[in-house]
């Protein structure tokens, strides 16, 4: 679990090695609002991937429509927001397509959106969060016939260090046949 009290204590010290005044008024209720921001934006490093599927674990089973084997089902630009793990620098704008190929179970749209979710509110790398949204989905669905393609700002490069402000990065997880079969990774990379 996340400890909300550390994190006070540890800001209060970063705005005195800031040189400010944690006391003065506009600073007195930050460190408890900073530790109740992160509570919030960090939840899903409370849970493993398969507890977030256990979580979302909602399908639907047994619909006439499953028969069709290659049908896939894709869900795109869910957004979402994270925070990567080497500045903690907020990852905006990012916008997450996921495909799959039900086996059998399809699982609510809604959730699709809610284990995108989840999975970033941890401190991540866009690259971990496609493999953690494929891995979940993969439980979820019992198919391997899974892509999660993120695209994504990152402010430890638009805002410090090389500053390019207009600079996105795609990342492609590709599992199954999208891996294996061209027609299927172009149909979801090309979205």
């Amino acid at each position: 679990m996340i400890d909300t009290e550390k994190i006070e204590y540890h800001i209060r010290e970063i705005l005195k090695a800031l040189g400010d005044d944690p006391e003065r008024e506009g600073l007195k209720d930050t460190p408890e609002r900073v530790a109740k921001m992160y509570a919030e934006v960090f939840e899903g490093m409370n849970y493993s991937n398969e507890e977030i599927a256990h979580m979302f674990d909602k399908t639907f089973e047994d619909e006439d429509y499953l028969t069709h084997s290659s049908d896939m089902v894709f869900v795109k630009d869910i957004e979402v927001f994270s925070y990567c793990e080497h500045h903690m620098a907020l990852m905006y704008d990012m916008k997450v397509s996921v495909a799959y190929i039900p086996k059998g179970k399809v699982v609510g749209l809604s959730k699709i959106a809610r284990i995108a979710d989840m999975a970033a509110r941890r401190l991540q790398l866009q690259e971990r969060l496609g493999n953690d949204i494929a891995e979940i989905m993969q439980i979820i669905t019992g198919s391997e016939d899974v892509a999660v393609i993120i695209e994504g700002c990152h402010s430890c490069m638009t805002a410090r260090g090389i500053k390019k402000t207009a600079a996105k990065t795609y990342t492609h997880t590709l599992r199954g046949r999208f891996e294996t079969e061209p027609a299927l990774r172009a149909a979801a990379t090309k979205g």
